[in-house]
């Protein structure tokens, strides 16, 4: 791959508002991280630029995509007669027809991707509500309004929000139709409108095709609009859902225009669906929130438009549909039902009880700070689990100055290179959050988390910090990992209210030495409690570089046993005994700062004598150390 200068130049980000903090440009290990993972499905899709602004659209001949023609899922490959262009199926091809998308035009056709057909409604309504442009920027070429256009020679670039960062998409226009002529993929109604169809195939061709797997709305939107994706289980019978204040946050950030949302159904019964209308593991838009008369409502739109709710509030509902309540939603039940478009009202309460989750994405744009960081976490780099030891986490400094009220929201990314990691996400992942004035954690209970992160196998992950006025102001961030067996590529991004500051914590150690042993017979002689202790392994530390240094000890052992060690200087009683404290099950670790030069005699132990097994132990440090044992 050609590589591409990530620099200042690169077209900010549009959830890249403000800056907090000092950062200018990408490290060098943001652009090794940015650059591999560009390879998606092994096709490269390179961080959009200011260069890509001046994108070729002209040719002698009509373009086609290099990488080929989207691969087809089984229901399209049974129907497919023909690739066509759009003015093989309609003598005036347009972008958008009447200048902003509108939302009922939008029909899902036989791909498995509900949740992008209802992230583009719910984006689409917001263009139209707000008079804010937030999908149709991100196709071109566009006019000199920036609006985007129909190109005759059938090249589209689409910005898709991948990987941490803006991504260049190129496609071609060519479309999947059946032998009627009839779209195989997603489209408008509106004839020969082409932005629904060719949102899509950009997206499905990150995908891995139009043999899609499936998505959720939080991943989808996230992709369209860089907007920050939240997941809300719905969970009624647990003691900690508030569903009335869900509703109320809902109902007043979608009116103020600070979020999109989708709600999904879980798996339904057969009975289920016949009853309900509802089709089962289905994302639908969430078009309107209202509490109307008393009554909690939402109004939803199938991204099939068509197949409605036939429960409470439906056209079917001759109940709940008093008089009041259609006037005051100018609704006519008879009239719904002569039309079935998808879109139909339903209670709350209902919702509750059918469907499974919400997919919130807000707008970044509510915040006034905003800094992310790309890293790479090695596989290599501490154990699969980190349910003994985080001190080879990834690990962050955030601090918030000042005494001021706010919100700071921490947005965890893992980056995906593969299309079979988008159809079984493999890796678990979290962000925990501890108040330790900003140093190194390193046991995953002591201190206890402030926020103990869920592990969810998403590539996206969501804290979030409620701040008073007396609240800490140092927090450390741990990324966490269940079963790390890969290298992990991650962006991290943080938004807050407040002016912040995010670093990663960094231990500059010059030097590292491991050594290993047992305890075995007699030197198995447990801690000080026990007069056989004096029989355990003893080592001597010598450090001969004059002035002070810093040294990182810890050791490894069976999980089974609880282990320590302690260290002590005879040559100054001014250092005295340190140990690595409390004993711990199979992994301790103990850091110094302005240690002396001398000889340090350093005793590993297990809490109970008898207990035979290796241990390891790691020695990082500042100056050059000499490790020898002595018993």
């Amino acid at each position: 791959m050609t590589e591409r200068h990530l620099a200042d130049s690169q077209e900010p980000d549009p959830s890249t508002h403000k800056l907090s903090g000092s950062k200018t440009g990408y490290t060098l290990e943001e652009k090794k991280v940015l650059l591999n993972t560009s390879k998606i499905n092994g096709i490269n899709y390179v961080p959009f630029m200011d260069i890509d602004l001046k994108e070729r659209f002209q040719y002698a001949l009509p373009f086609s995509d290099k990488d080929g023609l989207l691969k087809l899922s089984p229901k399209q490959r049974a129907e497919i007669s023909r690739w066509a262009r759009p003015e093989d199926l309609h003598p005036e091809p347009k972008m958008v027809r009447n200048s902003v998308p509108d939302f009922h035009c939008i029909k899902q056709t036989l791909i498995s991707d509900c949740s992008f057909v209802a992230s583009l409604a719910v984006s689409a309504q917001y263009e139209k509500r707000f008079s804010k442009r937030i999908i149709t920027p991100i196709i071109f070429p566009r006019n000199r309004n920036k609006e985007p256009i129909y190109n005759p020679f059938g090249k589209y670039m689409v910005k898709l929000n991948i990987n941490g960062v803006n991504r260049k998409v190129i496609i071609d226009d060519q479309l999947p139709v059946d032998r009627h002529g009839r779209l195989l993929c997603s489209y408008s109604t509106q004839k020969g409108e082409l932005w629904v169809s060719l949102l899509e195939k950009a997206y499905m061709k990150v995908m891995g095709g139009y043999d899609f797997p499936g998505s959720n709305s939080n991943i989808d939107l996230h992709a369209l609009t860089g907007w920050i994706p939240e997941r809300i289980s719905i969970r009624p019978n647990e003691p900690d859902f508030n569903a009335d204040s869900i509703f109320n946050m809902l109902e007043k950030r979608m009116y103020s225009g600070h979020c999109l949302g989708t709600v999904a159904t879980g798996e339904l019964s057969q009975a289920q669906e016949d009853r309900t209308g509802l089709v089962p593991t289905h994302a639908y838009a969430i078009l309107n929130v209202l509490t109307v008369n008393g009554v909690k409502l939402m109004q939803l739109k199938n991204p099939w438009s068509h197949i409605r709710w036939r429960g409470n509030y439906s056209e079917l509902d001759v109940a709940h549909w008093t008089p009041a309540m259609k006037t005051a939603l100018n609704f006519d039940p008879d009239s719904a039902a002569s039309f079935d478009n998808g879109i139909f009202w339903i209670d709350f309460e209902s919702i509750l009880h059918f469907f499974d989750v919400f997919y919130i994405n807000w707008n970044p744009e509510i915040f006034s700070y905003t800094y992310c960081i790309h890293q790479q976490w090695s596989a290599g780099q501490g154990p699969a689990k980190d349910v003994y030891n985080m001190g080879d986490n990834p690990q962050y400094r955030l601090t918030i100055p000042g005494t001021k009220s706010g919100s700071l929201w921490v947005h965890l990314i893992r980056h995906i290179t593969d299309v079979e990691d988008f159809k079984n996400n493999r890796e678990f992942i979290s962000v925990l959050v501890y108040k330790t004035n900003g140093s190194k954690v390193y046991y995953p209970s002591d201190p206890p988390p402030f926020i103990d992160g869920v592990r969810i196998n998403s590539p996206h992950y969501i804290c979030k910090l409620l701040l008073s006025d007396t609240s800490s102001r140092s927090y450390t961030l741990v990324v966490s990992q269940y079963e790390k067996s890969s290298n992990i590529f991650y962006t991290l991004r943080a938004y807050s209210t407040l002016p912040f500051k995010l670093e990663k914590i960094v231990t500059n150690y010059s030097y590292c030495k491991e050594t290993s042993g047992q305890w075995k017979g007699e030197s198995a002689g447990g801690c000080v409690n026990y007069p056989t202790h004096k029989s355990n392994p003893c080592y001597h530390l010598e450090i001969g570089a004059p002035g002070r240094h810093s040294l990182l000890i810890d050791m490894k052992a069976p999980k089974q046993f609880q282990v320590g060690f302690s260290m002590i200087c005879e040559e100054n009683s001014e250092f005295g005994r340190k140990t690595s404290g409390a004993y711990r099950s199979g992994f301790v670790v103990l850091e110094l700062d302005n240690v002396p030069p001398g000889t340090f005699s350093f005793v590993p132990t297990t809490f109970y004598p008898n207990q035979e097994g290796p241990f390891i132990f790691t020695i990082k440090s500042s100056c050059p150390v000499k490790i020898t044992q002595v018993k």
